[in-house]
């Protein structure tokens, strides 16, 4: 798809003799950057549902510092897309753009302009001098020309635009805020993002949401993902990242990776810039975040919210500025997991009500709003029978990101003399860790998967574990066989279709149930059993005894039993 070539079809003098569908209007949507493009497209499909009568072209607007990504999102999405000099000559009744600094379209049509984020709150550099600009306020030709219309979800932000810039009397529409009615669409499906996501029960997700730009969290401190996953349990924690998509833009994937290799090693969700962060959101417990829109979102929607960063950007009188006297701040240098636990258990949500009743106004009736605006711009009466209500945003698929595979695991004993052991297990990810202190029936070692890359960290394992399920109880054996041939871990440990297989190094294996038959994760089933070891106790004495694993907030009865190598 070529988008500097004129397309002859559904917009164009002569477009009638090719199309299929007739139309009554055309609804040219503007794309200029990801950002802005991903929020039409959010609303978009609802505002026009199944009406023949309205023919959506997309118009590529090649011009932004962080339009990368722009031409790879519509084609992925097959949008028909006219470069933007085609403009005058498709002559669309209606633009819907959630740019507000695109250049002023050839035609007297009116624009539609959608906000991006959560009002006007940052100053960020104009393209167009070497100052700077409020973040939403659309172009002077565009105003001049009375053709922009702006969607504002409070009437705090008409006030506020009025004294920016005169021009924009009369030229508002109170509508609310359609991201946030499609996110508290989704609080009913709360469970099923995290099981997308591959959240576990009784894990706690943590989200991790930056803005752009020198003063956002990433940029001030890129290594506080890798941090907080050093400081979190894995078996009790997972961390999602999400980066404002011009972040993506203007540096590129290849380099967001390779900065925050350390963290997606140790088992960041990163999630994609395109889709994901608004079902991430609704399935987190905790919010960290900065001066952006997502970090609002998280705050409307009752989450515990620590400031991580704030920048000097922030528009004084907003409501992300009110939020930085609201919310407890990130100390960095501090211990993080104290914090993010004392924000989970002294959370109080209605202390955040005075900060986003500043933000969000008309709540739950966005749709229904911007349909009546937009048809009203077409001069078109909307079909019968649609009221525009929000959807729900769908689970997003597996990314296939998953936990990490290799762990410094501490390990606590009740008790060196009391049967059944009782064994807590706490795994931080080795790429972001170290091994604490050993003290009196308190140990640490190193854990890998057997899946892992790094080499150095499986050849240096004191436990090799293998997650791969088992059919039966000799494929078991089998697979530690295979195992052996490669690795001298002092323990081995691979899934049973009823519990693990232990196997130690030139000595007998041992089989681990659970009491209560679910699924025993075969990482901290070895942990347990291994920290038993570390008495000094012989391995047969284990024959035909309890343990008890307590793995973050839970506790699981384990039997042990010796069992013979197959001949």
């Amino acid at each position: 798809m070529d988008f500097d070539r004129r397309i002859l079809v559904p917009v164009g003098p002569d477009a009638w003799r090719w199309r299929t569908f007739g139309s009554e209007r055309t609804v040219a949507v503007a794309a200029r950057t990801v950002t802005s493009l991903v929020r039409v497209l959010e609303v978009l499909p609802d505002l026009v549902g199944d009406d023949p009568r309205l023919t959506v072209v997309f118009a590529h607007d090649p011009t932004s510092a962080f339009g990368e990504g722009v031409p790879e999102l519509l084609r992925s999405l097959r949008c028909r897309t006219l470069p933007w000099d085609q403009l005058g000559e498709a002559k669309p009744d209606l633009m819907v753009s959630a740019s507000e600094n695109i250049g002023v379209p050839v035609g007297d049509y009116p624009v539609l302009v959608l906000p991006h984020g959560v009002g006007f709150q940052k100053f960020v550099p104009d393209s167009a001098s070497s100052g700077t600009r409020l973040s939403g306020l659309v172009s002077d030709g565009l105003l001049t020309a009375r053709r922009a219309w702006l969607a504002v979800s409070h009437p705090d932000q008409e006030r506020q635009l009025a004294a920016a810039h005169p021009a924009t009397v009369g030229r508002t529409v109170l509508v609310g805020d359609p991201c946030l009615d499609r996110l508290h669409a989704g609080l009913r499906w709360r469970e099923r993002y995290r099981s997308s996501l591959g959240v576990e029960p009784g894990q706690r997700l943590v989200f991790l949401s930056s803005t752009w730009g020198p003063g956002s969290l990433i940029g001030r401190c890129p290594d506080l993902p890798a941090r907080l996953l050093a400081a979190l349990p894995s078996d009790e924690y997972r961390l999602a990242l999400v980066l404002h998509p011009n972040v993506w833009s203007g540096h590129g994937a290849w380099q967001v990776r390779v900065v925050e290799r350390a963290a997606l090693a140790a088992g960041a969700l990163l999630i994609d810039p395109t889709e994901g962060w608004q079902q991430a959101l609704t399935a987190s417990d905790v919010v960290v975040g900065d001066h952006g829109s997502v970090t609002l979102y998280g705050a409307a929607l009752g989450k515990p919210v620590l400031l991580a960063a704030f920048g000097e950007e922030a528009v004084p009188g907003t409501a992300g500025h009110l939020l930085h006297r609201s919310v407890p701040l990130l100390d960095r240098s501090a211990p993080l997991r104290p914090q993010i636990d004392a924000a989970l258990s002294g959370h109080r949500s209605e202390l955040l009500t005075a900060v986003t009743t500043h933000a969000f106004a008309e709540q739950g009736s966005a749709f229904p709003k911007l349909r009546q605006l937009l048809y009203q711009l077409l001069e078109l009466d909307p079909p019968p029978g649609t009221n525009g209500r929000p959807r729900a945003f769908p689970p997003v698929p597996r990314s296939g990101a998953g936990p990490a595979t290799s762990f410094y695991v501490e390990t606590a004993l009740a008790s060196s003399d009391a049967s059944p052991f009782r064994v807590s297990v706490r795994r931080y990810p080795a790429s972001v860790s170290e091994p604490g202190e050993e003290a009196d029936n308190v140990f640490w070692h190193l854990a890998s998967d057997a899946e892992e890359p790094d080499t150095h960290l499986t050849d240096s394992a004191s436990v090799l574990v293998c997650q791969r399920p088992s059919a039966s109880s000799d494929s078991a054996h089998r697979r530690i066989a295979g195992l052996r041939a490669h690795y001298t871990a002092l323990l081995v440990a691979v899934p049973l279709p009823d519990g693990v297989l232990v196997d130690l190094l030139d000595g007998p294996r041992f089989a681990v149930r659970p009491a209560d038959g679910a699924l025993l994760a075969p990482g901290p089933a070895a942990a347990a059993f291994y920290s038993v070891l570390r008495v000094k106790l012989r391995p047969e004495l284990l024959d035909h005894s309890g343990l008890l694993l307590d793995l973050g907030s839970h506790c699981r009865e384990l039997t042990v039993q010796k069992v013979p190598e197959p001949h």
